[in-house]
């Protein structure tokens, strides 16, 4: 089997040597050059010709911002950008996904801690991930505003859910945005997002989000009454629960349990979902490497609730929904542009 080629784009000579010892740690990956700037990066790309490029965003000369737009209308490739944990940081970023990223690194995780180890894995099992969709990706269009899915077919039936769950990670930005965008500002429940994402980002995320969808969309805080028609974005760092009271379901922000793989946790999501509303809940796995929500689903499935996973061919990593589908917990496999209008068509059902 052919190694994954990989060029690291930085400014910063450390961020380079880290970069790219922690990727050639992994037999089945090596570094073939690395680029000071983006300028740099685009004659590497055409001579080197890897599989994976990672992108800084700052840098001189061009920025990465500029050197993403040359790389996907050029030789388009995957390309993981390298985020400085910011509240620029994460505008840039999520800028770069719409312009065709498929991922980032926070910048924090290239420095040398305790958790080194888990962090190599990570960046190497997402560098292997992304490096198949290599000659598969398309050039990002400028897109008009999304067409809401029309829920007039749905007037007059008995809504049987009325809670939303959604599980993603690894291409997740996007993935979330295409489904929320076009949900009909009457969307009939709410919606909670356990999205892995570093804490600085979820925040500018959730914002972003509302000033595109016609829902709103808010960072999740703690003891807040849910309300029908809003998506709630787990913080960061923190696992986000359902709490059904007699009346109302209130949120649960939390950082417990402390020692879970990751915060948030799709897992401890849909248990919340599961033991809170049970056959009235609606799990939905998006792209993502691992199996997080594969225990929730399980959960919540049980107790009468229903699933839906995304396509193989629309995630940037078939890790999570494959392994509900794999486990026969899928009621549907649907394609990432047709999502909110299964979504809207399983409450019903």
């Amino acid at each position: 089997m052919n190694k994954v080629k990989v060029l690291v784009v930085d400014d910063s000579a450390f961020m380079r040597k880290a970069i790219s010892g922690m990727l050639e740690k992994d037999p089945m990956i090596e570094v073939v050059g690395t680029a000071r700037d983006g300028q740099e990066a685009l004659e590497k790309i055409k001579t080197l010709d890897p599989d994976v490029v990672t992108l800084d965003i700052e840098m001189p000369k061009m920025d990465g911002l500029t050197a993403l737009r040359h790389i996907m209308m050029e030789c388009p490739r995957p390309v993981i950008m390298v985020s400085s944990l910011t509240q620029e940081g994460a505008d840039a970023t999520f800028k770069a996904l719409e312009l065709g990223a498929v991922d980032y690194i926070p910048k924090q995780l290239s420095k040398v801690s305790l958790e080194i180890v888990k962090i190599e894995k990570e960046l190497q099992e997402k560098v292997k991930s992304v490096a198949k969709k290599k000659g598969k990706l398309k050039v990002k269009r400028k897109k008009t505003l999304e067409k809401s899915v029309d829920t007039v077919q749905f007037k007059g039936k008995v809504q049987k859910r009325d809670l939303v769950g959604i599980g993603v990670s690894t291409g997740g930005p996007m993935a979330v945005q295409q489904v929320l965008t076009k949900l009909p500002a009457d969307f009939p429940a709410p919606i909670l997002i356990a999205q892995h994402m570093p804490e600085a980002f979820t925040g500018p995320f959730a914002k972003r989000l509302d000033e595109i969808c016609k829902i709103s969309v808010k960072e999740a805080e703690n003891g807040e009454v849910v309300k029908v028609g809003v998506a709630y974005v787990a913080r960061g760092g923190h696992h986000l629960r359902m709490v059904q009271k007699v009346s109302r379901i209130e949120l649960e922000v939390s950082k417990e349990p402390k020692d879970a793989l990751y915060k948030p946790s799709v897992n401890e999501l849909m248990h919340s979902i599961a033991a809170g509303v049970g056959k009235r809940g609606l799990g939905v796995i998006l792209t993502g490497m691992g199996n997080d929500g594969l225990k929730g689903i399980e959960a919540l499935k049980k107790r009468g609730g229903r699933a839906i996973a995304q396509s193989e061919k629309t995630c940037v990593v078939y890790g999570m929904p494959r392994a509900i589908v794999e486990a026969n917990l899928a009621d549907e496999v649907v394609d990432i542009e047709d999502m909110a209008e299964a979504i809207i068509r399983n409450l019903y059902l």
